[in-house]
């Protein structure tokens, strides 16, 4: 059974123990977060197979972890969050530590601040919150349709209503837009997040984003992006951070934007792999490939659409197809939140649904600007301790 971090604090034998928050340093790795510690690195690292130990490179400079000491200081559990489901845990069990990827327990809440335009609304967010990722994803959905460096006037409206992940007490993950309003020149503009996870603006026009190309051609979806997934196989939780794309062996495999290819070879379970970077920090990786078309190296630039090689089963595959990832800033996201093959406008029964929605957020973004909600700060975290006073149970 899986262990939970926190649960497990309330049935304890008696002891007192505390909780710490710290931040993943930039330029650490895994293995010099296990030294730092003190921690024995070949049960926690060099003992792993391959596809755990790549899990370990998913941490990222910011992201906030926890660890927990008895009273004599010594570490019994640490949990490191690689996305905002799934995390290593760290454990002693008969006095040796252990690993294991486990899901992230979180709870959800739909939050929302209305605030007046001081300068930019990447500055105004910024300085009414002091979230950088609200910033983020307020200008990145709206940077291609509207002009905020000419059209933008001081004392404007601004009104964003998200989904906030919570972890033990505190918002982590990206927040994802549910609505915004930004008033320009008189005129309020807005995004909507619609049912099918795609935003739209008030006519139902679909919101052009990073767009790309579909890098196989007609085949069909055969596995989706998952940040926690219990292998059939290996029978422990484990991530998909990519599409995979069945298709016979040979279809060809065209990149999904243009960039330069940074790398070109084999790769583990990957298989023949080439990854790719573009603009903006975005990078886009091909895996099980048959083999590379000819002429593709690392180095070359290659165009959007450009064939750069062919489906296979190689590397840990079960049948031919290509396993598509997109990173950004080398942290894994879904494609199909961020790649639009192409933009459409809604119709028939999709508009009318898209319609009613649109309503009740317009109702909502109406009584947020009226009252002129506050973004609300949480406090800052301090260093928890507990007291156990029961048996442990084993089954966690």
């Amino acid at each position: 059974m899986i262990r939970l971090f926190f649960i497990l604090l309330l049935t304890t034998t008696l002891f007192s123990s505390t909780v710490e928050r710290h931040r993943w340093a930039n330029g650490d790795t895994y293995l010099v977060f296990l030294e730092k510690l003190n921690l024995p690195t070949r049960p926690l690292y060099y003992n792993l197979d391959k596809d755990d130990q790549r899990l370990t490179e998913e941490m990222r400079a910011g992201i906030h972890y926890q660890i927990l000491r008895d009273d004599n200081k010594s570490i019994e559990q640490i949990l490191l969050p690689l996305n905002d489901e799934l995390q290593i845990h760290i454990y002693k069990k008969d006095n040796k530590y252990q690993f294991e990827p486990i899901p992230i327990i979180s709870t959800t809440k739909t939050e929302a601040f209305a605030t007046k335009i001081v300068s930019s609304p990447n500055y105004t967010i910024m300085k009414r919150t002091g979230s950088k990722k609200l910033a983020q994803i307020f200008t990145a959905n709206f940077r291609n349709s509207l002009n905020f460096k000419n059209d933008i006037r001081k004392g404007d409206d601004l009104v964003m209503i998200y989904d906030q992940k919570y972890r033990l007490g505190q918002r982590f993950s990206m927040p994802i837009l549910k609505v915004a309003m930004i008033e320009m020149r008189h005129k309020k503009h807005y995004i909507y997040l619609n049912d099918d996870e795609r935003y739209y603006d008030e006519k139902g026009h679909e919101v052009e984003g990073f767009l790309l190309a579909r890098p196989v051609r007609g085949a069909r979806i055969s596995s989706y992006f998952s940040k926690r997934r219990f292998h059939p196989v290996l029978h422990k939780w484990k991530a998909h951070l990519g599409i995979d794309y069945a298709a016979r062996r040979g279809t060809p495999i065209v990149a999904a934007g243009s960039g330069r290819i940074s790398y070109a070879a084999r790769m583990g379970s990957y298989g023949n792999l080439i990854k790719i970077r573009h603009a903006d920090g975005y990078e886009t990786r091909y895996a099980h490939m048959k083999s590379f078309r000819r002429g593709i190296h690392r180095g070359k630039y290659v165009k959007k659409g450009q064939t750069i090689g062919y489906v296979g089963t190689t590397g840990r595959s079960t049948g031919p197809h290509l396993h598509f990832e997109l990173r950004k800033r080398g942290r894994a996201i879904n494609p199909l939140r961020v790649v639009q093959v192409t933009t459409k406008k809604l119709k028939g029964k999709e508009y009318k649904a898209f319609l009613k929605l649109k309503k009740n957020y317009d109702e909502s973004v109406a009584l947020h600007l009226n009252n002129q909600t506050e973004y609300k700060r949480l406090p800052k975290f301090r260093n928890m301790c507990y007291i156990h006073m029961m048996d442990e149970n084993s089954d966690g």
